[in-house]
């Protein structure tokens, strides 16, 4: 109800798809002026949007699903209008990554939004390597047509994690599919078609070891600072990836070890 009030009320909608949103303004006779707004007009049309908004016109942006500037336009005009200290008032929706993460069954205390990954090879494939050793569960949205690439090539790099699949949430071909991601692969494989956007929740590495395997990283770590010529970024950002151990820990341990290790030869020298 108060999203059909703003679309009622407000000077402008800016829509992804005009006539998407124009046939919902239609069925509830709503003759707000409609322009477009989408991933390729943004940039132009974000002055104009600004212009109006400043003069003190109201614009309402609306997004094709779920909510506008997360995976979807809207970000370049949210910013451009904070910048220019202009009102920005958030009407609640749906969104598919909360709404998905809610039911999934996976930890929701901690995660991380993804969205979609970069379409090229060695960006994508980066990215990939980078969240293998994320502990907070991770959410990703895919098309049809790429869904299984994606399965693949995150059971190739996490191993058999758990995930949920969901589709068409809140509507009438609602599913969600549940297993390791190569189960998740398999079913989709055997389906002659796939449609509506994915949203993927893969589980985080997890990371419960015991002190014995605690001290033998520490012992490792303390081996290769003494033996690398490389800066310490570099050489923590190679140890963490052969390990499988989040960055940002070790880098924290490799400091404690390198500032004990000089605290040792001040003493020594004293």
């Amino acid at each position: 109800l108060r999203a059909l009030n703003v679309l009622q009320h407000a000077d402008w909608i800016a829509a992804e798809d005009t006539r998407r949103t124009g046939r919902l303004l239609k069925s509830h006779g709503i003759r707000t002026r409609l322009i477009s707004y989408h991933e390729h007009n943004e940039e132009q049309r974000t002055p104009a949007l600004i212009e109006k908004l400043l003069a003190g016109d109201s614009v309402a942006l609306v997004s094709n699903a779920g909510t506008p500037s997360v995976s979807d336009p809207g970000f370049r005009l949210i910013q451009t209008a904070a910048e220019n200290g202009l009102r920005i008032v958030p009407v609640p929706g749906v969104s598919a990554a909360i709404t998905a993460l809610s039911v999934s069954g996976l930890p929701t205390d901690s995660f991380v939004f993804i969205g979609f990954l970069p379409k090229k090879s060695s960006r994508r494939s980066a990215e990939i390597q980078a969240l293998a050793v994320e502990p907070r569960t991770l959410i990703f949205y895919e098309s049809p047509r790429r869904i299984c690439r994606l399965l693949e090539e995150l059971a190739a790099a996490f191993g058999d994690r758990s995930a949920v699949l969901a589709r068409e949430m809140t509507k009438m071909h609602e599913e969600f599919l549940r297993g390791s991601l190569s189960e998740l692969l398999r079913a989709l494989q055997l389906r002659p078609s796939l449609r509506g956007e994915f949203t993927l929740l893969v589980s985080g590495k997890n990371y419960r070891r015991s002190e014995t395997d605690v001290g033998v990283v520490r012992e490792a770590l303390r081996s290769m600072l003494q033996q690398t010529r490389k800066p310490l970024s570099a050489a923590v950002k190679d140890f963490a990836i052969e390990h499988g151990l989040p960055r940002k820990s070790i880098y924290e341990e490799a400091l404690r070890i390198k500032e004990k290790s000089k605290r040792e030869r001040n003493t020594s020298h004293g």
